[in-house]
């Protein structure tokens, strides 16, 4: 833990960053079905304004992976935190698709420039040994975001169904201006911007370009399972407000409570055993591991009628996500070597390429039935446990080749 606690105080910044935003993405989940229930839109619509967000973030992730590799870390992430400022006060302010779709489209370009270069740079400050335990840091810091998000959301929309954006936009410049005046840039400019491509660096020429080299790369299934698993919990989480809202009845504080203590354990294994586990069991069988729990329990969400049944369902629903989405990360980090920022954007491409269609279907299968997202969420993910177990055994084949 040496470089990691000579580093500590650049991934407490980073974290302290994700934790603001996140909340601010958070406290806006509870009263997302009241919001969209004053503006008459459908199921369908909630389907494509996430799906707006994650096409800008898709088209976005690639460049902005190069450019946090080149033009720094630090630069991406502040313009990234001031755009997303700017996205959660033009939602606040907006009376029409018109502006809420900017607003999401605005929302997928910050998301694109942030998370890749956050990644990176805690790949930067971090050995291989500590990189399970930089990327549980940094995604503990996500989770508990959403943990206090909703809580001070559904409070906050005591004054106001709007109100709940501004703090969002609020915590945004609060964040940017803690990383522009406080964190260091973790690799110096002249290694970047010289015009030197390091080892094994490619030119990559635009998103389908990238694309298709992808698919020669090692971590090739790892991005497909990527966007399967992106596609199926983007059926679940997309529709959870308006599902509980339209089945149960469920208000504000109710959505608040089940995301918020469902989301508390995931951030206590993220900062205290995530890298025990990665280590115990390895990444892949714990990638599978999660994923054949959280579509069980998402199936089961379909037979539960009880508010703590609901509550205790999620709540492993929660956890399974939680450990999923670092492990996934942490195993596409290990061959990155020099490529951080260029495998963290094309991660973040692929979950956006899941992210666009699987919550376009979801608002159209829930303005069928409401049951019919969380039945393709299941078999999605399903089918992504599938893939991961078909991946673990070509890896054993081929370790096995070599010896």
């Amino acid at each position: 833990m040496g470089l990691l606690s000579k580093n500590r105080g650049a991934l407490l910044i980073l974290m302290f960053n994700l934790f603001l935003v996140f909340s601010g993405i958070g406290l806006v989940i509870p009263i997302m079905p009241k919001f969209m229930e004053s503006l008459g839109i459908t199921g369908g619509i909630i389907g494509l304004l996430v799906a707006a967000f994650s096409l800008t973030q898709l088209l976005c992730s690639p460049l902005a992976g190069r450019l946090a590799d080149s033009f720094g870390r630090k630069r991406m992430i502040v313009i990234g935190l001031a755009v997303f400022a700017f996205s959660e006060v033009l939602f606040g302010i907006a009376s029409s698709s018109a502006l809420l779709f900017v607003s999401r489209l605005l929302g997928g370009i910050s998301a694109a420039m942030i998370m890749p270069a956050v990644m990176a740079y805690a790949a930067d400050i971090t050995t291989k040994e500590e990189r399970a335990a930089g990327m549980g840091y940094i995604n503990a810091a996500i989770t508990t975001g959403f943990i206090i998000g909703p809580g001070i959301g559904g409070y906050i929309a005591e004054f106001g169904i709007r109100v709940p954006f501004f703090a969002a936009g609020v915590a945004g410049i609060f964040a940017a201006c803690i990383t522009l005046f406080i964190l260091r840039e973790s690799l110096p400019s002249k290694e970047n911007i010289a015009g030197t491509p390091s080892s094994g660096a490619r030119e990559w020429g635009g998103l389908l370009s990238q694309l298709r080299y992808a698919y020669r790369e090692p971590y090739f299934l790892s991005l497909i399972i990527v966007f399967v698993m992106s596609f199926g919990l983007a059926n679940f989480e997309t529709v959870f407000g308006l599902f509980v809202d339209h089945k149960f009845g469920f208000g504000p504080k109710d959505i608040a409570f089940i995301i918020t203590f469902g989301s508390i354990a995931g951030a206590v294994v993220q900062a205290t055993a995530f890298s025990w586990i990665l280590k115990r069991f390895g990444e892949q069988r714990v990638i599978s591991l999660c994923l054949i729990f959280a579509s069980l329990f998402i199936l089961l969400t379909l037979f539960v009628h009880t508010f703590w049944l609901i509550f205790a369902v999620t709540f492993i629903i929660f956890l399974a996500i939680d450990i999923l989405r670092p492990a996934i990360s942490t195993q596409m980090s290990m061959v990155a070597k020099d490529q951080q920022g260029y495998v963290a954007g094309l991660n973040s491409a692929f979950t956006s390429l899941g992210n666009i269609i699987g919550p376009i279907v979801a608002g159209f299968l829930f303005d069928l039935d409401l049951n019919y997202p969380y039945t393709l969420a299941f078999i999605i993910l399903f089918i992504c446990f599938v893939l991961s177990v078909k991946g673990k055994k070509n890896n054993s084949q081929e370790a096995n080749a070599a010896s």
